[in-house]
């Protein structure tokens, strides 16, 4: 299928817009609050957190999207998570829903609410109401308000992530953009990350809500910064079928072409997360194939992203894979260590560093070229069955504990 990466975000389908701005929450120049809106009533698919502590947006839009006849805004702040926050949490994200609402013309069970930062703090409401009277005046639907709705969203992120495609529909050109949030936090399943998808796709709500939880399973839940799972993971995806496409209603080729542009979408935001990990200077990629099952190559991709050890020799530039062969086996997956071939690969190149379970005689200087890119990738061949899957992680450095040692200041 051919998919065809755009720009514009969470703006690049029809009858979206979005702005972004900074109310006041982090009491500095930083942009802290963003709002998407549609301009038809949408059909809406989410996947949240699956940590116990669940923070108050993560309830209030689980109510929403599975009670609500559509929703058309969402309304996100940074800076303070409303999570750990009890009856006075919830209250904030109804009364958010209201006074969006209100200022929208829209009914308020239509607008999903999200939050990040911060855990344990209640929200600044007099700061917020001002930020959602602000915030609609200036909505555009153009690449511009997309990135600052982007911006708005971000904690410790480096740099804003937006990504939107288009494909074809029986003739008729579709639209999926998004844009997320995520730096550190970041754990199977998902990770402290916001995610907003929007489309123009004519779909049913069942089928919406199935396609976005079979992609995220391959992307935003593999993968990997530092072992915490956040208490406010939330992915949206919004549809509000003004594409004009027939709608889709059974799991046919149409609905192929637009759970391919979906899982486009979440795994290049899945790759950005990854690749911004607080302190990380690389993406650092798991790819393991010829597993016995799709559950086993999951269990060991997931075990060696997550390895600190691995993680470390990363950023050291060092082809250490006994830590990598190590992490394998403590995973809990079925293999074969004697079967196991690895290897590096990158811009620089593709290195066989173990046949069998046993080193290769191989260069520590090429090995150490392949490790200095920006995007690394370790190949775990298993050599036993059918099965593949894919983790994304980081490096770790030293920066990483410098950020979160002093992350509330």
């Amino acid at each position: 299928m051919m998919v065809k990466g755009i720009k514009g975000g969470v703006c690049a389908a029809k009858g979206f817009k979005a702005n972004g701005l900074n109310a006041g929450i982090k009491n500095n120049i930083k942009k802290d609050m963003a709002l998407i809106f549609s301009e038809s009533p949408c059909r809406a698919g989410a996947v949240f957190t699956s940590n116990k502590v669940k923070a108050a947006p993560v309830k209030w839009d689980y109510k929403l999207v599975h009670e609500s006849e559509y929703v058309q805004a969402v309304v996100v702040n940074s800076g303070v998570a409303n999570a750990a926050t009890g009856e006075e949490g919830m209250k904030c994200c109804a009364d958010m829903s209201r006074k969006t609402g209100e200022v929208l013309g829209i009914p308020a069970d239509a607008v999903l609410v999200a939050s990040t930062g911060v855990i344990g703090k209640q929200l600044p409401m007099d700061i917020i109401y001002a930020g959602i009277d602000e915030l609609p005046q200036k909505m555009e639907a153009d690449e511009e308000h997309a990135t600052l709705a982007a911006q708005a969203i971000m904690t410790t992120d480096t740099h804003d992530k937006q990504v939107a495609v288009q494909i074809e529909i029986d003739g008729v050109t579709v639209t999926i953009g998004g844009m997320c949030k995520g730096s550190g936090m970041i754990h199977p399943n998902m990770c402290t990350m916001l995610c907003f998808i929007t489309t123009d796709c004519a779909i049913s709500k069942e089928l919406l809500q199935k396609a976005l939880r079979a992609v995220t399973e391959d992307t935003f839940n593999m993968i990997s910064v530092d072992g915490d799972t956040s208490t406010n993971d939330t992915v949206l995806l919004l549809a509000n079928g003004m594409a004009g496409n027939k709608e889709i209603t059974s799991e046919d080729e149409n609905y192929r072409k637009f759970y391919e542009a979906l899982y486009y979408i979440a795994e290049k935001s899945a790759k950005m997360i990854a690749g911004d990990g607080e302190g990380c200077t690389c993406l650092f990629e798991v790819r393991v194939v010829n597993a016995l099952s799709k559950a086993d190559a999951r269990m060991l991709a997931k075990s060696v992203i997550k390895s600190n050890l691995t993680k470390a020799a990363i950023y050291g530039h060092d082809a250490n894979w006994g830590r990598i062969i190590c992490a394998m086996g403590y995973s809990g997956a079925e293999f074969d260590p004697d079967k196991v071939d690895l290897y590096f690969e990158s811009n620089a190149g593709k290195l066989k560093i173990a046949e069998a379970g046993v080193q290769t005689d191989y260069s520590e200087e090429k090995a150490t070229e392949i490790l200095s890119q920006k995007h690394v990738i370790a190949v775990c061949d298993c050599n036993q069955g059918a099965h593949s899957a894919t983790a994304y992680g980081c490096d770790l450095t030293h920066e990483y504990i410098n950020i979160n040692a002093d992350y509330r200041s």
